[in-house]
Order: C-alpha cells, then structure tokens, then sequence
C-alpha cells in the first residue's frame, strides 16, 4: 500500500501564521537528534518558538518547554530520582488543525517506534503516546485511558483531529491500537487518512474505515478538549465540566449485579488511595462487597457521612479518584479482612531485573505483589520479564498520581517500595 500524496505546500520563510509558524517550530526540533540536546539546537528551537508566540498563543511556549528525555528508557535510570510524584499534567486545548499539525511532525519526521523509548517532546514513542503528543496531553496515555480524555461520536460525526481506538480489554498487547483520523479519502466514507505510530515508524496513510483488522472494534471519540467547541459538546451533554473531564461513567455502572471496566478502573483508582487490603484477588471486572466498601472508605476520608458515604460513587467521589484529589483511605480496613502480616520487603534487586527478556525471581515477587495490591485482573505473574508485567507496573504508577517519565511501566525503587509496603 503507497502512502498518499498530499496537496500541502512549503510556506513562504516569512508567513507569520499559526500553521507555518507551527511548522518551522517542528522543522527546527526535528533537525535535532533523538538523544541530548545540543545548546545551538535548544537555542534555535527557542527563537523559533518566540517568534511563533503570537501566532500560537499559549501552544508554542508548551512545546518549546515540554521535557526533553536524556536519551535513556526507564529501565536503565531505574527512575531513582522518583522521591516525590510528578506534577499532574494539564491537557492543551487545541483546534483542529493543531491537533493534525502536531501529528504531521512525527510523521514528517518518521519518528521510530518504540513502547519504552521517548521522542525529544517527551512524550512515549508507540500509537497511545502518539496520539497523546497529538491532543498535547502532557502524559503518554495508553489505549486503556484514552478515552478519558475524549468523548464519544459516531462514525458520522468523525472529522479531522477525532480518534480511532481499539483497546482489548482481555489482553491489551493483543491488537490494542490509536490513531488519528485526518479525514475522509472517497467520498463514500469508506475510506480514510490514518495518521498513526506503528512500526517501523509514524505514518500518514489510506486505510479503510475502520481499521485492517479487528475493525468492528475500533470506536471513533473526540478530543475533550478541543479549543472553540462549546463545553455541553466537549464534556458531554447534561454534565458538568468538572465532572465530564473526570470522564464519571454514571451511577447505572456500579451497584449490585454490574459488570465492566467502569468497576475495574473505580477499584484501580481505589487501590492507588489505600484500599489494596480491601481486595484479595483485584478489582473488577465485576462489583462486589469488596468495591462498596473500599467506595466507602474513601469516602469517609473525605469526612463524608450519610447517604454522602453510602459506598456508591457519584460525580464527586469519582472526580476526587480520578483527578487524584482529598485523602487517601487511613489504615485500611480492619486487621481481621488484612490477612496475614507482609513479610519485610525484599530488597530493590536494580532496574537491570526488569529490562526485557528477563528472568528472574525478583519479576515473580514483583507480579505477586501487583496481585496482592489488587492490580492482577487478567493477569498471571511468572519469573519472566513481559508487557503484562509492564503495563500492570504502569497502572500502579498511575493510580500513585505519577504521570509521564515517572509511569513508564518499569519498577524504580520508589515503586519497589510501595508495591511492598
């Protein structure tokens, strides 16, 4: 399959508008090489970021200062710098033509792929952490958060900058993809131009409607935070702000007899606050005493009482989860419901116990304590070093309200620590 042609043309040097400005911004960060920055090369990224200021706004001035990895994946830092969780990044809002300009970068670019490696904008080189830099979210998502930051369309409702996203929720390495719809290519709406990152590197091309495989399971979202788009449409219809950028699947979700990844990432997020103890074999998919009451727990913390901590999240208890507010869950539940006491954690065996290919005792313990902290749904731990491991290790960062470099998937000590804690 050829990659189609387009019809853009190179602006004229002195074209001061958002576009060309934009585009001599990526043309200037792309001339640099993948690892550290040269000073000549921070400094001529920064003139051009400067001059394009107007023409961006507030855009230009992000990428500019966005962190620019050392060249090295988290496994071989170990991420030993990790003693205080990294600050909560705040998505951009964007227009549309913003949105497929960043995407046009790495492509432009053929940025190679990679589910460990960072491009020099930070952020993941694999399809999540694409369509991440795309939307300007400041943190590599991954396909089973995405739509966390999106709101649903239909097929007919797709335009240029939405999202395309499959996320096998049985096994994420298993055909799990995000790409960034650029557009109808027929007029039939049967055919369209993908912007995505998949090996051996990023790439525009034609791809029929919705993807060559598993295409009955791809489903089109919006950027939640598109820029011009009234707030009813951007956060969904009959919420508020607050609680559409929480993504609150609605009270229908939990209770008594309900099933799905709602239940599973309320307990994920409940986990990561204090309430591991609560859950001996790990959260959802199906809602169980054990979810109502860790529900409650939190909500106690808060100095919630009443029908305010009936162990039933609401808008309010599912925005302090997900935006990492209020107080964690104190002492956990009662000895009896703990089990028997954790042995002493075992000492940090180094990052190099956890680079792929690895096989060891330490991977095993590493798994088991995973499970233990309610983070083994679908999930067997064994001496050897996978993606498994690594995602399950991401979404345990992620539920401490660490985000970027500091969520990689790879065990720093500081990880170690909590895991066995």
């Amino acid at each position: 399959m050829s990659i189609p042609l387009f019809d853009d043309v190179e602006p004229p040097p002195a074209c001061g508008c958002e576009g060309c400005a934009r585009q001599r911004l990526a043309d200037a960060m792309a001339r640099d090489t993948c690892g550290a920055t040269t000073s000549t090369g921070a400094t001529r990224v920064l003139v051009v970021a400067a001059a394009a200021g107007t023409a961006l706004g507030g855009t230009a001035a992000a990428v500019a200062a966005a962190p620019r990895p050392a060249g090295v994946t988290g496994y071989t830092t170990g991420r030993s710098a990790m003693a205080a969780p990294a600050a909560a990044a705040t998505p951009l809002r964007l227009t549309r033509s913003q949105i497929l300009q960043r995407a046009r970068t790495w492509v432009t670019a053929a940025v190679p792929y990679s589910m460990t490696a960072r491009w020099k904008d930070g952020y993941r080189q694999d399809c999540s952490g694409f369509v991440s830099m795309a939307w300007g979210l400041g943190v590599s998502a991954w396909t089973g958060d995405l739509a966390d930051y999106a709101v649903r369309v239909t097929r007919s409702q797709l335009q240029p900058g939405d999202m395309l996203l499959f996320h096998n929720t049985a096994d994420p390495r298993k055909g799990s993809h995000a790409l960034i719809f650029a557009g109808w290519a027929n007029t039939a709406h049967t055919r369209y131009t993908a912007y995505e990152q998949t090996a051996p590197g990023a790439r525009a091309r034609t791809t029929p409607y919705a993807y060559w495989e598993d295409s009955a399971k791809y489903v089109p979202y919006r950027y939640r935070y598109l820029a011009g788009t009234p707030a009813a449409a951007s956060t969904g219809a009959g919420t508020t702000a607050a609680t559409g950028a929480a993504g609150y699947p609605g009270r229908a979700a939990f209770g008594a007899g309900r099933s799905g990844p709602a239940v599973t990432r309320l307990g994920t997020l409940l986990v990561g606050r204090g309430a591991g103890a609560y859950y001996r074999v790990g959260p959802g998919p199906a809602w169980s005493s054990a979810d109502r009451a860790a529900t409650a727990a939190f909500q106690r913390a808060q100095g919630w009482t009443g029908t305010a901590a009936d162990g039933l999240p609401g808008p309010t208890t599912w925005a302090y989860l997900v935006q990492h507010k209020g107080r964690d869950i104190p002492g956990g539940p009662p000895r009896a419901a703990t089990g028997p006491v954790t042995a002493a954690a075992p000492r940090y065996p180094g990052a190099g116990a956890f680079r792929p290919g690895s096989s060891n005792d330490s991977v095993l313990a590493l798994g088991r304590r995973l499970v233990a902290k309610g983070f083994g749904a679908g999930y067997r731990p064994s001496r050897n070093w996978h993606e498994a491991d690594r995602r399950k290790v991401e979404a345990f960062q992620r539920a401490q309200g660490w985000s970027g470099r500091s969520a990689d998937g790879y065990p720093g000590p500081e990880t170690w620590r909590r895991l066995f804690s």
